[in-house]
């Protein structure tokens, strides 16, 4: 069978490998649509300390299933969780597996999607009445989804959101799914477009306006009830404790790439919660697809571009040259 695979940083090309079939509990599954996000496009660059070449990436998926390994009939159309969970780590054992100290994503740490056919356990599997780019986009989505959740979004709260690319997209569109009312941040106009088709009620264009003097004005005095940052740069690290209410909530998705230096008294004068935000589990899965099925999310507005699996090493490397260019790229497998 064919597969997108990665022999090292830059070297990408369709290769035939051993075709496979379905392990003990599992389903085998005919993959129809792969997005690519920005943790292939870090791989591609050989920035990605967690991954080892050769290595077939992909983790956002539209599959069929061939063979059932559970209550699923062939013919079923899913997405899948792409983490693994060892059951014996305090994260597990607090059923947050979400965050296994040991987990294993597909495409990362272990081969993943870009394949015509990948066998995947029968729990993993999650079967909606979405398109085939909706499938695609649950699992990007989910871990905005996630941080919302983290957040403790709620309907009374103001949410402020640091970016929004694919990961961002997801904490506004459940933010505002949530009835919050939500604040995108960007400087990109088309990203904040399609923020506000997401359903951001204020948007906020970080170069041309004073972040600060726009917050206090739509939040009335007070900063937003929760800051979600899912940049990863050290400004908006310390921007989201800044503009934060008082014993209000700081969710970070994205990772700065240097030391972070704050000014800690923020911390203990606000009483802040500071919380982390790692992946997702089930119910943001299930919460994701119940958005899409009530059609509250724009598609096709967030997914740039849709490519044959022969140009998935052409499009990686415009999105390397132009990461600014594209929110989500999808492959047809």
């Amino acid at each position: 069978m064919r597969a997108f695979r990665m022999e090292g940083p830059g070297a990408a090309a369709v290769q035939e490998v051993p075709d496979i079939a379905a392990e003990p509990g599992e389903a085998l599954l005919r993959v129809k649509m792969v997005g690519m996000c920005g943790t292939d496009l870090n791989t591609f660059r050989g920035r990605n300390a967690m991954v080892t070449f050769p290595r077939i990436p992909g983790h956002e998926v539209a599959a069929e299933v061939v063979e059932a390994g559970g209550d699923l009939a062939a013919g079923t159309m899913v997405t899948i969780s792409p983490y693994t969970s060892c059951g014996r780590c305090p994260s597990c054992l607090r059923g947050r597996v979400n965050a296994c100290q040991f987990n294993e994503t597909m495409g990362v740490q272990r081969d993943g999607a870009m394949t015509e056919y990948i066998s995947v356990p029968a729990e993993k599997l999650y079967a909606a009445k979405l398109s085939i780019k909706e499938l695609c986009l649950v699992e990007p989505l989910t871990v905005g989804f996630h941080a919302a959740a983290r957040g403790r979004v709620a309907a009374e709260d103001a949410v402020a959101v640091f970016g929004c690319g694919g990961v961002g997209l997801g904490a506004i569109a459940s933010s505002a799914f949530r009835g919050a009312e939500t604040i995108a941040i960007d400087m990109d106009d088309a990203k904040l477009e399609i923020a506000r088709k997401a359903g951001a009620k204020h948007l906020i264009h970080a170069k041309n306006e004073d972040l600060h003097e726009r917050l206090t004005a739509i939040t009335g005095g007070r900063g937003p009830d929760v800051m979600i940052e899912a940049i990863g740069l050290p400004q908006t690290f310390r921007s989201a404790v800044e503009e934060v209410s008082f014993t209000g909530r700081v969710v970070y998705i994205g990772y700065a790439k240097e030391p972070v230096a704050y000014k800690t008294r923020l911390f203990v004068q606000k009483e802040l919660d500071i919380l982390g935000s790692r992946n997702a589990l089930p119910e943001d899965f299930r919460e994701v697809i119940r958005m899409l099925e009530a059609g509250r999310f724009p598609v096709e507005d967030a997914v740039s571009a849709v490519v044959p699996m022969e140009e998935a090493a052409r499009m990686l490397g415009e999105w390397s040259d132009a990461p600014g260019k594209f929110t989500k790229i999808m492959v047809e497998v």
